[in-house]
């Protein structure tokens, strides 16, 4: 089908990370017709293409704008939410570091529809040398007139500030991004209020995250209604797909989501297949959060059609049979993986992120990584998976945020889908502690949090 490319276009001309070649290729154009346009106008054509959030809920991006509350006298404000810290996503990466422009064009855009005068990245510590690319971007457009007082005469007056957290998985979530923004611990709020209403400061907020904001720049260049003629149904424009794993050809793709797993993973094109000549396993498609699928469901869906790359049909089935687009961040596993460590590695994670506001999700993370470190170093025991099955159970939708939810969606789709590798574990101790584990213990994100 060919790989679609409206946010990765120039990606690869020469120099795109600063302003004079971006502006060479097209850039801030947008900015220059949405000023010809009135706010009411642009969020309708943000809301007819369909776009959705990026980040990983999905929610139309049109209709988070259009709750934004507008009280007279009241500052808003845009927060970009750039705390991309879901193992296996990196797309947000790619577009900060070598597009930078892009995002800021449609913070531009985006905070002129919004009316927000004062505009925030968040961005994850670990991404210092990103967060510098950022700032020199923004000084070399508030440079060339694009930020400040009464932009290009249009009476709009913007300002884009950087603010670097501290590496805090939880603040990915958009209240406890807020709480940080404001100085204090990243704790995630009870809703409602939300930060449509009461965000930043108690001041009404629009939170959304890199992808979703550099996708408004091509959607009032070529209008809403050509957007939502890429892709499929409710799926529409197209998506970043971080690519990694077990895979021939890793890194960051656009597609426009009609296109087949199959194709994404085994197509020169994308993915280019298996590396070492290697089966096809399993894959977490959506970033570590999303339930893992076997390749026989990974592929098909449960009535037997191609699996698509869409939010949609990954869904299809619901979690007995399907999984979630999330984040894009694409996870291949090939023959050698072992779930049941890989399912440790992603429980220690959580547990460590856990902000332990919510004893469900303090207690619960904890208490997973516990039992399956123990089955995984060959000392577990049957009932321990039925335990775990009830512990993940427990945590799920139980909690303020969505971090439990992130933490027991891999454990439950795990024993769902695996049973049989938890019990070679517990009914083959000794072999266990030798197994080979090929690239296993090389992608452990809490060891790659650590290092960063």
């Amino acid at each position: 089908m060919g790989e679609t490319r409206l946010l990765l276009k120039h990606a690869e001309v020469p120099g795109i990370r600063h302003y004079d070649a971006y502006r060479e290729h097209d850039g801030y154009k947008s900015v220059e017709k949405a000023f010809t346009m009135t706010p009411e106008q642009i969020l309708e054509e943000v809301k007819t293409s369909g776009l959705r959030g990026r980040g990983g809920a999905g929610f139309p991006t049109g209709m988070k704008w259009s709750f934004l509350a507008k009280p007279e006298g009241v500052p808003r404000h845009l927060v970009v939410n750039a705390d991309e810290s879901e193992p296996g996503t990196f797309k947000d990466r790619y577009l900060m570091e070598f597009i930078p422009h892009l995002l800021i064009e449609g913070m531009i855009v985006s905070s002129f529809c919004l009316g927000a005068n004062a505009s925030y990245i968040y961005i994850r510590g670990e991404y210092a040398w990103i967060a510098e690319i950022l700032e020199e971007a923004i000084a070399e457009a508030k440079a060339n007139g694009w930020l400040g007082k009464d932009i290009k005469g249009s009476g709009f007056d913007l300002e884009i500030y950087v603010q670097r957290g501290g590496g805090a998985y939880i603040c990915g979530e958009e209240t406890a991004l807020l709480e940080s923004l404001e100085g204090k611990r990243g704790n995630p709020r009870i809703k409602p209020p939300f930060p449509a209403v009461k965000g930043a400061w108690g001041r009404p907020t629009v939170v959304n995250n890199v992808e979703s904001i550099a996708a408004v720049v091509p959607i009032i260049m070529m209008t809403g209604a050509e957007y939502a003629k890429i892709g499929v149904g409710r799926s529409t424009g197209t998506k970043l797909i971080s690519a990694c794993g077990n895979i021939n050809k890793p890194g960051v793709y656009e597609i426009d989501m009609t296109q087949t797993v199959e194709e994404f993973i085994f197509s020169d094109e994308f993915c280019g297949g298996i590396s070492n000549g290697k089966r096809l396993k399993a894959c977490i498609p959506g970033g570590s959060s999303v339930p893992i699928l076997p390749a026989n469901l990974l592929l098909t869906t449960a009535t037997g059609q191609p699996r698509l790359m869409n939010y949609e049909s990954l869904a299809d089935g619901g979690f007995a049979t399907g999984t979630m687009m999330g984040s894009g961040g694409f996870i291949v596993l090939d023959e050698d993986q072992d779930i049941v460590y890989h399912t440790y590695t992603l429980a220690r994670f959580y547990r460590h992120e856990s902000c332990g506001q919510c004893s469900p999700c303090r207690e619960g993370t904890g208490w997973m990584e516990k039992i399956l470190k123990r089955i995984d170093e060959g000392q577990g025991k049957m009932s321990d998976i039925d335990l775990l099955w009830d512990i993940q159970r427990k945590i799920e939708g139980n909690t303020i945020c969505p971090l439990g939810d992130a933490a027991a969606w891999p454990v439950a789709a795990a024993i769902r889908h695996f049973r049989d590798e938890f019990e070679w574990h517990v009914l083959n101790p000794e072999e266990c502690l030798t197994r080979n584990y090929g690239l296993a213990h090389y992608a452990d994100p809490l060891e790659i949090k650590e290092q960063a």
